[in-house]
């Protein structure tokens, strides 16, 4: 891959003729053939980030700049896109990160509130019905995944509301965490007390409609599969950041490289927020596996059966046991989590 272009934003006026601020610029010289480009101190303390991948301002200390682009370049050679590679050369030590925008509002992350209680094993359901279920057999954080389809029509969005009110109401009498996915209007005004979303949705709702989002007061749980996604993700002090796929899943068609244990355990240290493990879980041999880097939370989606009251005691004795043995060594760094650019 072409390494990107790294100047200083008296630099990229200069290359792209214009007086334009750092946003533009970037834009203009990607146009002009530049596949990626970075350009240092755009603003105190900021860096704007303009690639395939990611765009933003990445806050971080000053690096020197013959330094930072040895160590883009380095990455590259490991096999990194280039958002990630600009990252990893931001970093200041092996679980240093940066923050990286949104969008073009600087990134201003709020205080992160101490958690009330560890996610434990974290049932992903479908309906109402089954969450019960699971709260029955002694699941408390559970999050309620119902899909909508391409032409959602009144019977769809009547039966979603019930869907909701129904599980809020349920994980409410079970002292539960219950994060909705993606309907989080609806879970406010539902009185819901957390969301679940994925990148590409918060990326969706702009700036005006994440502090909106922000400002309702609900625990949020973020997806993540790269470190520009988790360093995005740290902007929005969220209640988790999950970290997937572990391991290869059937459940979505993803271009995502499995995180495997190691990646897992650098997002642990790394995220400045609990970490729960998502991908691929299927049996307490997993949970064992991944409970052993320290996350906080296992996210189980089909293992946990027809009746989770008789695998449930299997895969809480492997969390435990898995907390147990806690790895001795975290991988100073990551590995790439997309296949290596051509």
């Amino acid at each position: 891959m072409t390494a990107p272009l790294v100047c200083t934003l008296a630099e990229a006026r200069a290359r792209a003729a214009s007086s334009a601020d750092a946003p533009a610029l970037a834009a203009l010289l990607r146009a002009s053939g530049d596949e990626a480009v970075c350009i240092l101190e755009a603003r105190p303390g900021l860096d704007w980030l303009e690639t395939p991948h990611a765009r933003g301002w990445l806050a971080g200390a000053e690096q020197p700049r013959e330094a930072f682009v040895q160590r883009v370049e380095a990455a590259l050679a490991r096999g990194f896109v280039a958002a990630d590679a600009l990252i990893l050369a931001k970093m200041t030590g092996p679980h240093a990160l940066p923050l990286l925008s949104w969008g073009e509002q600087e990134p201003r992350p709020q205080r992160t509130p101490a958690a009330p209680r560890r996610l434990d094993l974290y049932a992903i359901v479908d309906s109402a019905r089954r969450m019960q279920q699971v709260l029955d057999a002694g699941v408390r954080t559970v999050q309620l995944r119902i899909k909508t389809p391409a032409v959602p029509d009144a019977a769809w969005h009547a039966m979603l509301r019930e869907e909701v009110a129904v599980s809020i109401a349920a994980a409410r009498a079970a002292g539960a965490e219950l994060f909705v996915n993606d309907h989080w209007r609806l879970a406010r005004e539902l009185g819901a007390g957390g969301v679940h979303l994925g990148q590409e949705d918060l990326l969706a709702l702009g700036d005006a409609g994440r502090a909106e989002l922000l400002g309702s007061g609900m625990a949020l749980g973020i997806s993540s599969h790269s470190l520009w996604e988790l360093c995005r993700a740290r902007a929005l002090s969220p209640r988790y950041i999950a970290c997937g796929p572990v391991w290869p899943t059937v459940t979505k068609d993803m271009p995502w490289v499995p995180q495997g244990l190691d990646n897992l355990a650098w997002w642990v240290h790394a995220a400045g927020a609990p970490v729960t493990a998502i991908g691929g879980i299927l049996g307490p041999a997993e949970v064992q596996a991944a409970a052993r880097t320290g996350t906080d939370g296992v996210c189980i989606v089909r293992g946990l059966g027809d009746d989770p009251r008789q695998t449930l005691p299997a895969f809480d004795a492997a969390l435990q046991a898995g907390r147990g043995e806690l790895l001795g060594v975290i991988p100073a760094w990551p590995h790439p989590s997309l296949p290596p650019p051509p």
